[in-house]
């Protein structure tokens, strides 16, 4: 059996059973997957460690409400707005390349946050931080893709998963433990300053294993495109981000409403750009596939669960139970851990197992905010059902990532990458801003938090269940969309 990959500048043909690319050393293929996932893992820590970090900054600083406001939500705006863009420069520009660009740039932009004197330009730096973390990890997927081949993708996208959950563990640990540290009297400086010698380590391992990019010729970014699509896309998410904080405003609501044609305007152009034999920014009729469209609904609607009680959790906790910081910090590492663990296992199992593992963690997901519903909430019923619904939730993300990899064509792999990394920073952030919002509200209309936190439970049993099901459908359509020839 073997497996053919359509690339836009060259086909390849591997075999199923190779450790990496054709001609890649089994060692040389464990340094190409650590070159890769060291960048996503640096990108996804910062999306949660300067959250703990927000008092000393205040106090440090003197910042205003609105600039502590932009220090966490300035990078992930920037980081969802150019998921998709990276990915489709990577291919334009060079993959290696590419990363190794948005390594630097978050390297670099690390030490100014560190170094930076006042909110203004820890903000600003706070946003380019996001973009070169988008830049890179918009490669990470494309270059597992491309890079690796039958049972060495499955290991590496099983790390993948278990990076992604660890950099989760690890980020909401180390704010914590480097602020309380005050190193040398510095404060919340060494969160982002601690990035500047992993980032200089990784970009020397970038350099030394990365495959060279391949002589691509001279292809044109489509700049209207990232134009409309970040538009977009900021339409979207900064009323998700901002719209809690600020009560929901009147232009939240209108920013999230024009935020329809401008994606269907996005839509448009991109199609008739493909017509006319162009390169547009993103191949759009891939989302015409049932399949992936059913699957990346599934995903970000698994994602806002797990965000929305990342945030309801810490809520009920400390405000609802009286709680410490650090009791709320340390209950859900149950969850993440258990993330963690289910990647590299799925990683390893048959076809049929990675098919049905998606619908069947979705349900797990349900079944832990159900047992939460019910009342189960002593803190030993809670990581019991955290620990579950981690392994729910591991098993629909790995899931998830095994049908969209292996069930459309390696020449769509920037899509692929861009797609699923949009969908989980949209699904996470909508997540927090609905369902953090329906607590909120049940929290004072009852009076009670631990019924509001038993409702907002029963809600995201609901969607989980309905996430199963639209998993299972994206099952039973994309069977017949394999590469695979014998």
């Amino acid at each position: 059996m073997k497996i053919t990959l359509v690339n836009r500048s060259k086909a390849t043909t591997t075999g199923s059973s190779g450790p990496g690319q054709p001609g890649l050393p089994g060692r040389r293929a464990g340094w190409v997957l650590a070159s890769l996932l060291g960048g996503m893992f640096l990108g996804n820590v910062d999306i949660a460690v300067v959250n703990v970090a927000i008092p000393s900054i205040r106090d440090r600083l003197h910042a205003s409400s609105g600039e502590l406001e932009l220090i966490v939500s300035g990078y992930t705006l920037a980081y969802a707005m150019l998921l998709i863009t990276g990915a489709r420069l990577g291919e334009i520009r060079g993959r290696r390349r590419t990363y190794i660009a948005g390594l630097t740039v978050f390297t670099l932009s690390s030490l100014a946050c560190g170094l930076a004197p006042d909110g203004g330009t820890l903000v600003a730096a706070r946003v380019i931080q996001g973009g070169g973390a988008a830049l890179m990890v918009s490669q990470v997927l494309t270059g597992i893709q491309v890079n690796f081949d039958g049972v060495a993708r499955r290991r590496a996208l099983g790390a993948y998963t278990a990076v992604l959950g660890a950099s989760s563990v690890i980020g909401q640990a180390l704010g914590g433990v480097l602020v309380s540290a005050d190193i040398l009297g510095t404060g919340w400086r060494p969160i982002f300053l601690v990035n500047v010698p992993i980032g200089i380590a990784l970009l020397v391992a970038s350099y030394a294993f990365l495959p060279a990019d391949e002589d691509l010729g001279r292809r044109k970014l489509d700049l209207r495109g990232v134009g409309l699509l970040s538009t977009a896309l900021f339409l979207l998410v900064a009323p998700l981000v901002l719209g809690q904080d600020a009560g929901w405003p009147w232009w939240t609501w209108a920013s999230l409403a024009v935020s329809l044609p401008a994606f269907a305007l996005f839509a448009k152009i991109e199609r008739d750009i493909a017509r006319r034999g162009g390169e547009p920014l993103m191949n759009v009729a891939l989302l015409a596939r049932r399949h992936v469209a059913l699957a990346l609904v599934s995903q970000a609607a698994t994602r806002a669960g797990y965000f929305a009680l990342l945030f309801v959790l810490a809520l009920y906790l400390q405000q609802g139970l009286g709680k410490s910081a650090v009791y709320a910090g340390l209950l859900p590492i149950a969850w993440v851990a258990a993330f963690a663990l289910v990647g590299p296992i799925l990683g390893r199992a048959g076809v049929r197992t990675r098919r049905l593992a998606a619908p069947v963690g979705a349900l797990l997901m349900a079944v832990a905010f159900a047992g939460v519903a019910a009342g189960l909430q002593t803190a030993a019923w809670l990581v019991l059902l955290l620990g579950i619904g981690g392994i729910g939730y591991g098993a629909a993300f790995s899931g998830t990532l095994a049908h969209l990899t292996e069930s459309v064509e390696a020449e769509y792999a920037p899509d692929v990458s861009g797609l699923f990394n949009t969908t989980l920073q949209v699904g996470g952030t909508m997540g927090v801003a609905v369902f953090g919002t329906v607590y909120l509200a049940l929290t004072e209309g009852t009076g009670t938090a631990p019924e509001a936190f038993s409702t907002t439970n029963a809600l995201l049993a609901v969607v989980s269940v309905a996430a199963a099901a639209l998993m299972l459908l994206a099952g039973r359509t994309g069977e017949g969309a394999r590469t695979v020839t014998s």
